[in-house]
């Protein structure tokens, strides 16, 4: 039974690609995905490995590794972690816009789930419920705006200003993003353009606004690209926002000189991951899985 709860926030710095194996279709190499809302998520099986191999790298200290996240398969000495990640769902996602370079675009669906993951936790998160219309928007920034429309990619929307939007925006940015002056920037964007779209407009962009990269296998000897060797690989766009709950409890290696209440496991993990900057997913040597992490707890 895990006895703490921290949410986790994972903000990408570059394209990440957590992926899904092969697919039939454009894109060979998809990412994850719901499949009941078609978002992209990051299971937490993959955000635990990743943590585990880049303890070290990060501050962790190595002896804590087997007692906080368990041992390699195949170890003698078998027995459960002290942590646990859950999959990290969608809260907002870039897209291009003709105001400010790019808003971030969020849904009441998409809110409203890290609203409950929030409180579930214990966390405070007093978010008005909006609604939007379908073919509307709500707006914080008046500036996004040219006459009464808001224009996203190809698509115009009739906008309303919002005056419960800001706060709502401050307050996720205050929980996601760490208080270094280096996310500054990030803080206030995300506070003046977050866009409220429709659950439908929304999940349109989550489905087709994804980064598709296309590469080719090269030939070692020619040095150029191998027949039928072209294929497309899909990456979540940076400045994507994730949440994840993460989970402690006590150690259990059965090891008196190894135990650790569940309150110490939470602040060794607090300590090591908060605000540090994390590599998840595949791509690792072209620079993809960039993510920053942010710790919330109650």
């Amino acid at each position: 039974m895990f006895e703490k709860h921290a949410a986790l926030f994972l903000y990408a710095v570059s394209p990440v690609h957590m992926g899904a194996g092969q697919a039939v279709g454009v894109i060979d190499n998809p990412i994850q995905r719901e499949r009941h809302t078609g978002h992209p998520c990051f299971a937490g099986s993959g955000i635990k490995g990743a943590v585990r191999h880049g303890f070290t790298a990060i501050g962790g200290d190595e002896t804590l590794i087997d007692r906080l996240f368990g041992p390699d398969a195949g170890s003698s000495d078998l027995h459960a972690g002290a942590v646990s990640f859950g999959d990290a769902q969608l809260v907002a996602l870039p897209v291009r816009s003709l105001k400010n370079g790019y808003v971030y675009a969020t849904c009441p669906q998409a809110l409203s789930r890290a609203q409950r993951l929030l409180g579930l936790i214990g966390i405070k998160a007093d978010w008005p419920a909006l609604a939007v219309t379908e073919g509307g928007c709500l707006i914080a920034n008046p500036a996004l705006l040219s006459g009464d429309k808001l224009h996203l990619e190809a698509f115009e929307y009739t906008a309303k200003v919002s005056q419960e939007l800001p706060t709502l925006a401050a307050d996720i940015a205050a929980k996601a993003f760490p208080a270094d002056a280096a996310y500054a920037f990030f803080r206030d964007k995300f506070s003046q353009d977050l866009v409220l779209l429709s659950d439908t407009y929304f999940s349109y962009f989550a489905q087709n606004a994804m980064l598709v990269e296309p590469h080719v296998c090269i030939d070692p000897e020619t040095g150029t690209a191998k027949e039928g060797r072209l294929f497309y690989t899909e990456n979540l766009p940076p400045e994507s926002l994730l949440i994840a709950p993460m989970l402690a409890s006590q150690t259990r290696t059965g090891k008196k000189d190894d135990w650790m209440k569940a309150e110490e496991v939470m602040f060794k993990m607090n300590n090591v991951i908060n605000g540090k900057l994390l590599q998840i997913g595949g791509d690792v040597t072209t620079g993809r899985g960039l993510v920053v992490a942010k710790v919330v707890e109650v």
